[in-house]
């Protein structure tokens, strides 16, 4: 699969920033010395937890050099590594493991959550956001199209149900705070969200077609959403986008 592509991906940075900035939020670690931002992508998370801990030692790790050069350029007061988050092992324990949108990407979070909660420092947070929408229109028409098509599955799994993430959690010996929300983003157009999940969530299906394959896969795919997502009154489009928030707080 290609690189990530930074450019694409902060097309709609406000709208990504929005969740992560909400999580931080919530973490409540003054004191916090060593922060790492898993899955930091071009940087606009890890620009967050630089503003609200300017005297510590933040750590941007992501798995694309695309994504590491762009943060690196705009964060010169930041650390940044390439690594891979399934296997990360940081030398000294955290106070602070944030990951904004980054660990729907990795699979068997029945053994990641108890590891990144095992990097945790005493009273240490780990922070979470990701994307709830498998069963959203927007990824239940990926899977139909590539099937329709007769392409394999690709993409991201299904999350855990919250209940799991909280036994996983606190079997580690965690405080656990969960919440659901749901974002109305306003987009321009059906084509918008294809722009938006061009460089996300239809990466992975789109990967390993030809040119043509491409086109035939995201015109059925243009089809179904317009059917799924009305057109508003005034021109735009409403796409729903729930995702999972988790506070950790190591005790």
């Amino acid at each position: 699969m290609q690189d990530w592509n930074p450019a694409l991906y902060l097309q709609f940075e406000a709208e990504r920033t929005r969740p992560a900035a909400e999580l931080a939020a919530r973490i409540n670690h003054p004191f916090a010395k060593r922060i790492s931002d898993l899955g930091c992508g071009p940087g606009n998370s890890t620009a967050l937890l630089h503003e609200l801990w300017p005297d510590s030692q933040v750590t941007g790790l992501d798995n694309s050099p695309a994504m590491l050069e762009k943060a690196s350029a705009a964060l010169p007061g930041c650390k940044f590594e390439q690594a891979d988050i399934a296997r990360w092992q940081p030398e000294e324990k955290q106070d602070v493991i944030f990951a904004n949108a980054s660990l729907q990407w990795i699979g068997n979070h029945r053994a990641l959550f108890p590891h990144l909660a095992e990097q945790l420092a005493e009273s240490g947070v780990l922070a979470v956001q990701m994307p709830d929408n498998w069963q959203e229109p927007t990824h239940g028409f990926m899977r139909q199209v590539a099937s329709e098509l007769g392409n394999p599955p690709a993409g991201r799994e299904a999350l855990l149900e919250a209940n799991e993430y909280y036994d996983l959690l606190t079997e580690q010996g965690c405080r656990v705070d969960l919440w659901r929300t749901t974002y109305f983003h306003v987009m321009p157009s059906h084509q918008a969200i294809i722009d938006w999940l061009s460089s996300t969530g239809l990466r992975p299906y789109l990967a390993n077609l030809d040119a043509i394959q491409q086109k035939a896969f995201l015109e059925r795919y243009h089809h179904l959403l317009q059917q799924a997502y009305p057109v508003q009154k005034d021109g735009n489009v409403l796409m729903l986008f729930p995702r999972l928030f988790i506070i950790a707080r190591k005790t």
